[in-house]
């Protein structure tokens, strides 16, 4: 039988979380890529892109892979208990649960991340900790059948590594280059731990209201989880 793997969408989602482990995913050989969301409406993301569905919560497949991406929208998606209910159900038998950015908060939301080592954007990683993680600043962390990888552009790193597991080394390999993922950035500032110290903080000042509504609800629902 083909491999499923299944991608959550929602608005206001990034669509590189999504559309970067897509492209890697979607060319292993025997495996269709499911992208789900409530409806087959058209989803918008948080730069105004819109992305069709295939599928949604109630016709999806049993998925071998479930992946959930970040974006602003990933807030909602923690206290939408249809969401969360649809995560659970997949995740009791798929062989891997895993997120990119800050869709790891979703999972911990859901409950699934409760005493694993778990990675996430690096201007979320403490809001892990709440939900039951462990929070580890690394591109791709894998524990058991959780994979999670870092922020957006990460999430082809998280894709190829889960295409080796997947498939084989080989075939990750072949893919990275069909894809010329050759990773030579103009700048040398693309992590907090390279970037200039007052660069880090004149982004994260710009990203405060929204990391400040994020640990609102996570301290929420983490109480509600009861970590």
């Amino acid at each position: 039988m083909a491999r499923r793997i299944g991608i959550l969408l929602f608005p206001r989602l990034t669509q590189l979380d999504m559309t970067g482990p897509y492209e890697v995913l979607a060319r292993l050989p025997n495996t269709t890529v499911e992208l789900i969301a409530r409806t087959l409406e058209p989803v918008t993301t948080d730069r105004g892109m819109q992305i069709v569905p295939t599928t949604t919560y109630a016709d999806c497949p049993p998925l071998d892979v479930v992946m959930v991406p970040g974006g602003p929208g990933q807030q909602d998606l923690m206290e939408d208990e249809e969401t969360l209910g649809f995560l659970r159900k997949q995740a009791a038998q798929a062989q891997f649960v895993t997120s990119v950015c800050t869709g790891s908060l979703v999972l911990g939301a859901a409950g699934l991340l409760k005493g694993k080592r778990a990675t996430c954007h690096w201007n979320a990683l403490e809001h892990l900790r709440p939900l039951g993680a462990i929070p580890v600043s690394e591109k791709v962390v894998i524990d058991g059948n959780i994979v999670t990888g870092a922020g957006v552009a990460s999430g082809i790193d998280f894709a190829l590594r889960l295409a080796a597991i997947l498939e084989s080394e080989q075939v990750a390999r072949e893919i990275q280059l069909q894809i010329e993922y050759d990773p030579a950035p103009p700048f040398n500032s693309g992590s907090p731990k390279t970037a200039a110290r007052e660069m880090v903080d004149r982004v994260r000042a710009r990203g405060a209201q929204l990391s400040e509504a994020r640990k609102t609800v996570v301290a929420r629902v983490g109480k509600k989880l009861g970590v």
